[in-house]
């Protein structure tokens, strides 16, 4: 087995290089030794979201948030995840909230509120 820390540099090799699919699976198989490694679980979820395994990225995403609830890049990750998937009522708390708590991202909750609003 393969120690953490080389798993975690192979994967951030990978994702500069912009192979996003094997970084994610680079990423899952430390995210498996160290499966409440917050810092691990967001890496995976953002490589996830960038191969577009976005079942997968909304499931790191939502465990992400369960361990870090007032990580508010937890909730972007989730709420853009949700938002690529047309999901964008379900995106905007984590979008609102995660916007409340840094005054960032208030781009990304516009456009999912309005999203939202279109298909209501």
């Amino acid at each position: 087995m393969t120690d953490t820390r080389t798993l975690l540099d192979r994967a951030r090799v990978h994702r500069d290089s912009g192979d996003q699919i094997t970084a994610a699976r680079l990423f899952a198989e430390a995210a498996e030794q160290e499966p409440d490694a917050t810092s691990i679980l967001t890496d995976l979820a953002l490589a996830q979201f960038h191969s577009a395994a976005l079942p997968a990225a909304e499931t790191t995403a939502r465990r992400l948030v369960d361990l870090a609830p007032a990580d508010a890049y937890a909730h972007v990750l989730l709420g853009r995840t949700l938002a690529r998937q047309g999901r964008h009522r379900e995106a905007v708390p984590h979008l609102r909230l995660a916007t409340t708590m840094t005054g960032e991202w208030a781009d990304l909750l516009h456009e999912s509120e309005a999203r939202a609003a279109a298909t209501a």
